[in-house]
């Protein structure tokens, strides 16, 4: 049977794929959870992730490595508290309800990103880690040489040979940004040596989640700089989605590396979108198992597509209009998750499943 406008499609890579076939997609094969930048598109994720994180990983319990950048590691923070698809749930409401005027500063974009994630993980800090489902992994980026400035003129020169470096040649973009793994210290990054330029490990604890969480999601000239992360050396931390925008790793080990996302592209770096020829590594997307959303079901939705940071600029005034149709967008999700429940549920992921490689 063929759903005639199904709202997902399933990717895999080669490896993923063969075992679909033989076995159908099991909770108890997924080891590895990326999650992309993106900003307000995860909002657009919300009803696939609550089925996820509150119903179909909960079937085979066992630990996971949720590895995200900028709001993925804001979505699998929530994953980790007690009742994650509450916390989903408040990151969705949140993030909708945020307003920012015509002439807001990076300080003010800043703060109140800040307020945001003391109400959606304040005091729960500890719990993120010492809960035995998942070990959490956050992307972030530390600046260089002029990109390490907030003034705008001076970061604006830094970036710009920095955009030009890594549209020769990727990892160039270690003129600007050194990538770092913020990790749960009970477990190292489920990643093997990273072959295009270097990563650090640091570890990721109660006392330096928030700080990690605010720098990896602050794009620079839309927030300051973090200045510091306690415990890591260095200074001036930003999105990690800079280095590591749709996490086109070298993932380790056998298990499936589940992957909900928000387009059927795998772009390296944030500076990458722009650029057709840059795509994610099949040899390192092996084990990948990609579910996104349909064009059709995308269709469905307010201004034909998921919600955007766009969104803020082009609704100035109207907030209430971009909240509604943000808050729709979270409502259709359900189906995500419901088609996703039916394909698992009814061992019919093979049936639907395609090669990653058919992404180009």
């Amino acid at each position: 049977m063929t759903d005639p406008k199904p709202p997902l499609n399933i990717h895999a890579g080669d490896r993923a794929l063969d075992r679909i076939r033989e076995r159908g997609l099991r909770p108890e094969d997924v080891g590895i959870i990326p999650g992309a930048a993106g900003g307000p598109k995860a909002l657009g994720l919300q009803g696939l992730d609550r089925v996820l994180f509150g119903d179909w990983l909960e079937r085979a319990p066992r630990e996971r490595a949720l590895i995200g950048s900028s709001i993925g590691s804001w979505r699998f923070a929530c994953a980790c508290t007690p009742e994650p698809v509450a916390a989903l749930e408040r990151l969705g409401e949140l993030y909708t309800a945020q307003r920012f005027p015509k002439d807001v500063t990076p300080q003010q974009v800043s703060r109140q990103c800040e307020e945001m994630l003391e109400a959606l993980i304040g005091g729960q800090e500890s719990g993120i880690f010492e809960q035995q489902r998942y070990r959490l992994n956050v992307m972030v980026a530390r600046s260089r040489g002029l990109v390490a400035s907030d003034h705008k003129a001076l970061l604006m020169a830094g970036l710009a040979p920095v955009v030009l470096a890594n549209a020769i040649h990727r990892p160039w973009i270690q003129l600007g940004f050194e990538r770092i793994v913020m990790h749960d210290e009970r477990a190292a990054p489920p990643l093997e040596i990273f072959d295009d330029f270097p990563g650090r490990h640091e570890v990721l604890n109660a006392d330096n989640l928030q700080a990690s969480l605010l720098a990896s999601g602050s794009i620079p000239m839309v927030m300051r700089a973090v200045e510091r992360i306690p415990g890591v050396a260095g200074r001036c931390f930003r999105d990690g989605g800079l280095t590591d925008y749709h996490l086109d790793m070298p993932y380790a080990g056998d298990d499936l590396v589940l992957y909900p996302h928000f387009t059927p592209r795998v772009v390296p770096g944030w500076f990458d979108k722009t650029l057709p020829w840059r795509h994610g590594d099949p040899e390192r997307l092996r084990n990948m198992v990609m579910i996104t959303p349909t064009p059709s079901y995308l269709e469905t939705l307010p201004d034909g597509r998921l919600p955007d940071r766009r969104d803020f600029p082009a609704y100035q005034g109207n907030d209430a209009t971009r909240e509604a149709h943000w808050r729709r967008a979270m409502a259709e999700s359900e189906r995500l998750g419901d088609y996703f429940l039916e394909l698992v549920d009814n061992d019919r992921v093979a049936q639907v499943a395609r090669p990653l490689s058919e992404l180009g």
